[in-house]
């Protein structure tokens, strides 16, 4: 029998590798292609092009002028940015406008993610920036300096050491968001340097327009917010709000093809970057969308340590009968401390979490393919003790032919992570 072969990307920050994915050749199988997945990454020349001439704002180098406490905020291990090849530019831009080394400090913007370790810090700025520079971590709980409240009554309180620098930069990238259409941009301030309480107040109340349908799966968002949705998005003019609050100077912000390669760079003010580097997002992000699947395959790579992302994307091309969902979380370090949503026990967890009383709709079986076992992780989007768990995709199919024969409709994402459909309006 013939066989159907596709590659998926696997193991971000952790070599970056391929795993197989093979299918009966008389299985109807449709790869949900990302136009994101074959641009190539920009040049030493494109990248100082960018830096040269920023969008909205003067040369960080002009910038930098005359300022004496500077920090570089940058994205954490869930997004696949690959700071290290940009934190260069910056250093340099800060040079040539008189910045003294030893007024220089990193801050990851965690949000209310864990934090992160030295090895992390060496993956994401380099051994080099260790060496030379203070790197520390947020934390959403202490030391944040309050700032007012913005007209969308979000309490706004921002890091402390964040707030008595004269020169804010951020380093991150523009992604499909389940909540505020794209991230980036302010996000690397709100959530990325925010007290909890300010998180809580955008990502809950504001996103929200009621509570969980269910004890299942996911609260009912406000009709402003969701997948792509960009233009009119409540949480992202509260977020802009915020950037202007906390006197945020400059972004830098990448867009990544399925290799974490650098292909867009949009540097300047981080609002009207992050407004011209969505518009090319929402190109190369967008997938058409399955439908009426008996099998659907969710690789999460990008975001494989939030693997939920690739839950909500890839449930709604399962036949509305129900269907198999295949999730590949194959993340070494397991799904990342969250906590304003993840579960702490049984029968706790954090302010917006929920528990996970019964499988998403639509699918009938939930497999994960992962060589790292994580119980209480998976347990963030379906019931433990309902998902099987398969260390090898070879153990998976074989399950699949089993049941399915010789006929199945399937779909394959090579990142449902970063894949978006086209909202509806």
């Amino acid at each position: 029998m013939n066989t159907q072969r596709f590659r998926v990307p696997q193991k971000a920050w952790y070599g970056d590798t391929d795993m197989e994915l093979s299918f009966p050749g008389s299985w109807h199988v449709q790869y949900q292609a990302v136009p994101a997945e074959g641009r190539p990454k920009l040049s030493h020349g494109d990248i100082l092009k960018a830096f040269q001439k920023p969008i909205g704002t003067p040369p960080l180098s002009e910038l930098a002028r005359g300022k004496k406490d500077v920090v570089i905020i940058f994205d954490d291990m869930t997004r696949p940015t690959r700071v290290y090849e940009l934190v260069p530019y910056v250093l340099e831009q800060l040079r040539l406008g008189g910045v003294e080394e030893k007024n220089i400090r990193f801050l990851a913007a965690l949000g209310t993610h864990g934090a992160m370790k030295r090895d992390d810090f060496a993956k994401k700025l380099g051994e080099d920036v260790l060496e030379r520079f203070p790197v520390y971590n947020h934390n959403p709980y202490e030391n944040c300096t309050k700032l007012g409240t913005t007209r969308f009554g979000t309490p706004v309180a921002i890091n402390t050491e964040f707030m008595n620098c004269d020169l804010k930069i951020g380093i991150g990238c523009i992604l499909p968001h389940w909540t505020r259409g794209f991230g980036g941009g302010g996000k690397l301030v709100m959530p990325g340097v925010a007290h909890m309480d300010t998180i809580e107040a955008n990502h809950g109340g504001l996103a929200k327009s009621g509570p969980p349908k269910d004890d299942s799966y996911k609260e009912k968002l406000a009709p402003s917010v969701g997948y792509g949705k960009y233009e009119n998005n409540v949480m992202r003019y509260d977020i802009e709000e915020v950037v202007r609050m906390a006197k945020f100077d400059m972004v830098v912000n990448a867009i990544v093809n399925l290799r974490r390669e650098t292909t867009d760079l949009f540097v300047g003010d981080p609002v009207d970057a992050h407004v011209a580097g969505v518009q090319v997002a929402q190109k190369v992000y967008l997938t058409q969308p399955a439908s009426d699947m008996d099998i659907v395959v969710a690789n999460a790579f990008s975001k494989g340590n939030e693997a939920g992302i690739a839950v909500n994307l890839s449930i709604e091309c399962l036949k509305k009968s129900g269907g198999d969902l295949v999730l590949i979380a194959n993340a070494p370090d397991g799904q990342v401390t969250h906590y304003l949503r993840r579960g702490f026990g049984k029968t706790i967890g954090g302010r917006l979490w929920s528990p996970r009383g019964k499988l998403p709709p639509r699918v009938e079986r939930f497999f994960i393919v992962s060589e790292y076992p994580d119980q209480a992780g998976w347990e963030w989007f379906a019931p433990a003790d309902q998902i099987t768990w398969k260390r090898t995709w070879h153990a998976v199919i074989d399950e699949l032919v089993k049941s399915h024969g010789e006929q199945a409709r399937v779909a394959v994402f090579p990142d449902a992570t970063i894949q978006y459909f086209q909202p509806s309006s």
